[in-house]
C-alpha cells in the first residue's frame, strides 16, 4: 500500500500542494491600494522635502527655516521627490496592478472591466499632475526597464491622449457591478457595497476638471468635454475623492506625522491668509470666516489678547508664538487626503457657466453651493454659510472683480487642505493676486517645478531637448494651459 500512495503521488501534476484558491503571485489590490496612498500623501503632504506648494500659494509660512518658503526646490530635491513618488511609486503600481488584475483570483471575473477601468482613471489623475507640474514628461517611452533614457512626450500631445484615455475608461464601467477590490480600495472602501457609480463620478469630475485646465488653450474642446459632465458629477461632499487615512503609523495622514508625531512646529499662517479670513484683506469681505478658527489655531504668546489670530511673512523666519499654528483640524490622524472635493466641483461648474458651457444652473447657484460645502466639510453650519454669503463682498453679484476672481478667491479659500490642487488652479485662474516671498531666490511665483537634477544628469540629451521645447527649464515658464 506505501508502495502504491508513492506511486499514485509520483503520478500528479506539480500542482497537487498547490491551493487554488490561494494567489501565487501578488494581488492587484495591493498595488490600488499603495497608489492610492501614495497619490492622496504626495498631493497633500506638508512635508519640505516633497511638497512646498502652502509656501506658494501662500496658506502657511515657515517659523525657522525659511528657505522652501523661498522657492528653493533644488537643495532638498523637491522636484525629484515630487517626480518619483507619482512615477515610480504611484504610476508604476497602477501598471503593475493592470497586469495582475486579470489573473487575480479575488475579483470576480465579472467586475474585472471595472477594476481596470477604476485603475486607468487613477493614472490619468496622476499623469495630468505630472504634466501641470512640470510640462513635456516621458510618457510614451516611460517606465521601461530597458530603456534608461526615455524620450519626453509634448505636454500638450499626453494631455490630449490622457483625455482620449479618460473617455475610453468612462465607456468601460458598468454601474451595476462593483469594482470588485471591495474594503481594499481606499478611496471608496466597501465591504460589500457597490461603489462603481462614485468611481464614475470621479471620472465625470476628472474631465470637468481637464475641461477647465485646457479652457483658455483650447475652448471649444473644452467646451465639449464639460457639457458631457452634466448631470453625472458628485452631488454632495459623500461623493468626494479622497482617502481617509488610518490611526496607525506609517498610515496615518502625513500632516499628523509633521505637525505632531514629528513634535516640531515648522509652520504658521501667513498673514495674507489670516487677513483674508478674518475680512480685513484687499479683498475685504468684512466678515470673519466660519473656517478661520478650522484652519488655525489662536496665537499662543502672552503678549496677545487671547483668541488673536495672526500670520507672518513669507520667505522669513516667523516667531511661533506671536503668530497662529495650523488648526487642531490638521493634525488628527485620521484627516482624509482629498483628491477632488465636493466644494471644488461646485466652483467648476459655476466657472463652466460663466465660460457659456451648458452644464445646469446658474454660476450664483453653483458659487454658493461651493463655497457652503467648504464650511461644512470644515464642521460649520448652514447658517454660518448663508450669514457669510449675505455679506456684499462674498455675494456672487457683488464680490468684486469678474468670475475668475470671484470664483478663484473663494477657490483658494476652499482648497486650503488641497495644496498642489490650490497651486495648479491659482496658475490657472490668477487670483488672489499674491506677494512675491521676501528674499525670494526667484522673480516670479512658480509657475512650475524644476525638472529633477538626476534627470538632467542621466538623461540629460532628452532632457534639455525638452526644456528647450516648453520655453526653458525655469519657474518662470508658463505651461500649455496657463496663457494669463
Amino acid at each position: 500500500m506505501l508502495s502504491l500512495a508513492t506511486s499514485c503521488v509520483s503520478s500528479l501534476s506539480d500542482s497537487y500542494n498547490v491551493n487554488p484558491k490561494s494567489p501565487t503571485s501578488a494581488l492587484s489590490s495591493g498595488f490600488i491600494a499603495n497608489a492610492e496612498r501614495t497619490l492622496a500623501r504626495t498631493v497633500v503632504s506638508s512635508s519640505v522635502n516633497l511638497n512646498p506648494l502652502r509656501f506658494y500659494v501662500q496658506y502657511w509660512v515657515a517659523t525657522d527655516y525659511p528657505t522652501e518658503s523661498r522657492y528653493d526646490l533644488n537643495t532638498r530635491g523637491i522636484p525629484g521627490a515630487y517626480w518619483n513618488a507619482l512615477y515610480r511609486d504611484c504610476i508604476r503600481d497602477l501598471r503593475e496592478a493592470k497586469n495582475t488584475i486579470p489573473t487575480d483570483i479575488t475579483i470576480a471575473s465579472a467586475n474585472k472591466t471595472n477594476a481596470l477601468a477604476a485603475v486607468e482613471v487613477l493614472e490619468i489623475y496622476a499623469w495630468a499632475t505630472l504634466v501641470e507640474t512640470f510640462g513635456n514628461v516621458p510618457y510614451s517611452e516611460a517606465l521601461d526597464f530597458n530603456n534608461s533614457q526615455p524620450k519626453y512626450d509634448d505636454q500638450v500631445s499626453i494631455y490630449n491622449d490622457l483625455i482620449s484615455r479618460l473617455d475610453v475608461a468612462i465607456g468601460k464601467f458598468n454601474s451595476s457591478l462593483p469594482i470588485g477590490t471591495g474594503a481594499n480600495d481606499l478611496l471608496f472602501p466597501s465591504a460589500s457595497g457597490n461603489t462603481t457609480p462614485q468611481w464614475i463620478k470621479f471620472a465625470y469630475a476628472l474631465k470637468l476638471r481637464m475641461a477647465l485646465i485646457i479652457a483658455d488653450a483650447n475652448g471649444g474642446k473644452a467646451k465639449t468635454m464639460a457639457e458631457a459632465t452634466a448631470g453625472k458629477l458628485p452631488s454632495s461632499s459623500s461623493d468626494a475623492v479622497k482617502l481617509t487615512f488610518d490611526s496607525t503609523f506609517p498610515n496615518t495622514n502625513p500632516l499628523y506625522e509633521d505637525l505632531v508625531r514629528s513634535n516640531r512646529t515648522d509652520f504658521a499662517a501667513s498673514s495674507i491668509f489670516i487677513k483674508s479670513l478674518q475680512g480685513t484683506a484687499t479683498q475685504n469681505t468684512g466678515v470673519v470666516d466660519p473656517r478661520l478658527n478650522d484652519y488655525f489655531n489662536p496665537a499662543t504668546s502672552k503678549t496677545l489678547v487671547s483668541g488673536t489670530y495672526a500670520g507672518g511673512t513669507e520667505g522669513t523666519t516667523n516667531d511661533k508664538e506671536l503668530n497662529s499654528l495650523p488648526g487642531s483640524k490638521l493634525q488628527v490622524q485620521t484627516l482624509p487626503g482629498v483628491l477632488i472635493s465636493y466644494a471644488q466641483v461646485e466652483f467648476m461648474l459655476a466657472e463652466a457657466v460663466e465660460r457659456g458651457f451648458a452644464v445646469g444652473g446658474t454660476a450664483a447657484s453653483h458659487y454658493n453651493a461651493g463655497v457652503t460645502a467648504s464650511i461644512l466639510e470644515w464642521g460649520g453650519t448652514t447658517a454660518e454659510a448663508d450669514s457669510y454669503l449675505s455679506q456684499p463682498n462674498v455675494a456672487y453679484s457683488t464680490a468684486p472683480g469678474d468670475y475668475k476672481q470671484k470664483i478663484g478667491y473663494q477657490l483658494w479659500l476652499a482648497l486650503y487642505n488641497q495644496p498642489s490642487e490650490s497651486w495648479t488652479q491659482w496658475r490657472r485662474l490668477d487670483y488672489p493676486q499674491l506677494p512675491l516671498a521676501t528674499n525670494a531666490i526667484y522673480s516670479v511665483i512658480p509657475r512650475r517645478f524644476l525638472y529633477p537634477t538626476v534627470e538632467q544628469n542621466l538623461n540629460n540629451a532628452n532632457n534639455a531637448q525638452a526644456a528647450t521645447a516648453i520655453g526653458g527649464d525655469n519657474v518662470a515658464t508658463k505651461l500649455f494651459w496657463d496663457k494669463y
